[in-house]
C-alpha cells in the first residue's frame, strides 16, 4: 500500500488541498483530506506538490531514441521516456506502412498489451489519409479502404485497437466507420481534405475524435468551417491537440480551449527524439531531422511528429495559454481516458486506477505511479 499526504490534489477539474490518496495495489482504496490519514502503508510526504491523475497519451510514436513501431524492447524504451514526464498509460501510435507490416505490429502489440496494463492499446495513424495532407506518411504506401483489409488489421489486433486515423473521403472510409465502431474502434477524422460536411457524416456516423487539430486539414474560414467546424458542432467529438508551440500558436490553441470546452485532448504525436538529443531519426520509413526540438522530414520539410512530452504541454497550456491548472489537467488525463472508453483511468477516484504524478508548484515532474508502482522519481 501507498498513502500520499498533504497534497493539492487536481482530478477532475477540482482542486482539493490538503488532500490525500491511498492506493491498495492497482487501485486507490481511499481519499481524504486534512490530518487523521491512515498510516499502515508506504507513507509519502507531498509537501504541498500538485497531485494529479496520471497523464492519458492516446497519440504518440515514441521517445527516448525509441519508436512504437519497433521490437519489444524499443516499444519499453520508448514508454520508461514518457513515464519521467508523467506519461502512466498510453496508446502506442503507429505510421504508414504495408499492410504486412501493420498486421505484424499490432499482433505484438497485442501481446505486450496482455503482459503491461500501462500500454492501452493500438492507433493506427494511416494508411487511409489524403495524399494533399499526408504530413510523414509514405505517400506510396497510402491507400483506400477496403473491408477485407480492415478486418484482418482488426482481427491481428485481437481486440487492441484502440483507435485509427482516417480521411473519410476516400474511397470506403464512410462505409468502414460503422464496421470499425461496432468493433470497438474508436475512428478519428485526420489527414484529410474533407470539408464541413464531409467531416460532420462522419462523426454522424460514428467518428469520434480529431486527429492532431489544426494539423494536416483546412483551418476553419468564415464560410468553409471544415472538419474543425464540424468537430466543434458534435458534442461527442474529442480534439486533439499538440500543444508545445510550433504545431499551434499558442492563441490559436487558447481560443481552440474555449470553443470545445471540456473536448481537448492533449497529446504529444511524439516520434524517437521526445526526451533525446537533436539529430537524425526515422519516423517508419522516413528520414527526420531534429533541429532545436521541431522534427521535420529531410524530404519535403512538413513537420514530423514532435518533441512533445505532456509535462511540457501542461506547462505550455498553463504558463503560456493561460489555461486554469484544472482545466488542462483534465486534458491530459479524464477527458483522453473518455474518448477510448477507459472510465477507470483518468481520475483519482475509489476504485480507479492507482495512477498518479506529483508535480512541483512550477509543473515539474517529481514522482509517478503506473497501476500502484513508482515508474519515476526526480533524484535530488
Amino acid at each position: 500500500m501507498t498513502l500520499i499526504h498533504s497534497a493539492r490534489l487536481v482530478t477532475s477539474g477540482t482542486v482539493t488541498e490538503e488532500a490525500w490518496v491511498r492506493f491498495e495495489g492497482d487501485a486507490v482504496a481511499e481519499i481524504g483530506s486534512g490530518p487523521g490519514w491512515p498510516a499502515d502503508a508506504d507513507v509519502i510526504d507531498a509537501a504541498g506538490g500538485i497531485l494529479t491523475p496520471g497523464f492519458v497519451d492516446i497519440h504518440s510514436h515514441g521517445g527516448g531514441t525509441a519508436s512504437y513501431d519497433g521490437d519489444a524492447g524499443q516499444i519499453a524504451r520508448a514508454m520508461a521516456a514518457h513515464h519521467a514526464h508523467g506519461t502512466t498509460r498510453t496508446v502506442l501510435s503507429l505510421v504508414t506502412a504495408t499492410q504486412e507490416t501493420l498486421r505484424a505490429q499490432l499482433g505484438l502489440i497485442a501481446e505486450l498489451t496482455g503482459e503491461n496494463p500501462l500500454i492501452l492499446g493500438s492507433h493506427l495513424e494511416g494508411p487511409y489519409l489524403d495524399h494533399g495532407h499526408k504530413g510523414a506518411h509514405a505517400p506510396e504506401l497510402l491507400a483506400d479502404t477496403r473491408p477485407e483489409d480492415i478486418d484482418a488489421l482488426v482481427e491481428a489486433a485481437r481486440g487492441t485497437l484502440v483507435q485509427i486515423t482516417m480521411a473519410p473521403e476516400r474511397p470506403g472510409a464512410m462505409a468502414a466507420i460503422p464496421r470499425l465502431v461496432g468493433a470497438g474502434v474508436r475512428v478519428a477524422v485526420g489527414h484529410t481534405a474533407a470539408g464541413y460536411a464531409e467531416a460532420l457524416a462522419a462523426f454522424d456516423a460514428g467518428a469520434s475524435i480529431l486527429t492532431h487539430t489544426f494539423n494536416a486539414m483546412a483551418g476553419i474560414h468564415h464560410r468553409a468551417p471544415g472538419p474543425i467546424g464540424a468537430a466543434l458542432a458534435r458534442d461527442h467529438v474529442t480534439l486533439e491537440l499538440i500543444n508545445d508551440g510550433v504545431h499551434v500558436h499558442p492563441a490559436v490553441a487558447e481560443m481552440l480551449w474555449r470553443a470545445a470546452d471540456g473536448r481537448v485532448a492533449l497529446i504529444t504525436d511524439a516520434m524517437a527524439a521526445a526526451g533525446a538529443a537533436d539529430g537524425d531519426y526515422m519516423l517508419g520509413s522516413l528520414a527526420v531531422r531534429v533541429e532545436n526540438g521541431t522534427a521535420r522530414l529531410r524530404d519535403g520539410d512538413s513537420i514530423a511528429g514532435s518533441t512533445l512530452t505532456l509535462d511540457e504541454a501542461l506547462r505550455q497550456s498553463v504558463d503560456v495559454c493561460g489555461i486554469p491548472l484544472a482545466e488542462a489537467v483534465d486534458a491530459l488525463t479524464r477527458v483522453p481516458a473518455d474518448a477510448i472508453g477507459r472510465a477507470d483511468l483518468g481520475r483519482l477516484d475509489v476504485g480507479s486506477a492507482a495512477d498518479a504524478v506529483l508535480l512541483s508548484p512550477e509543473l515539474e515532474v517529481e514522482r509517478v505511479w503506473g497501476a500502484g508502482n513508482v515508474l519515476f522519481t526526480r533524484s535530488a
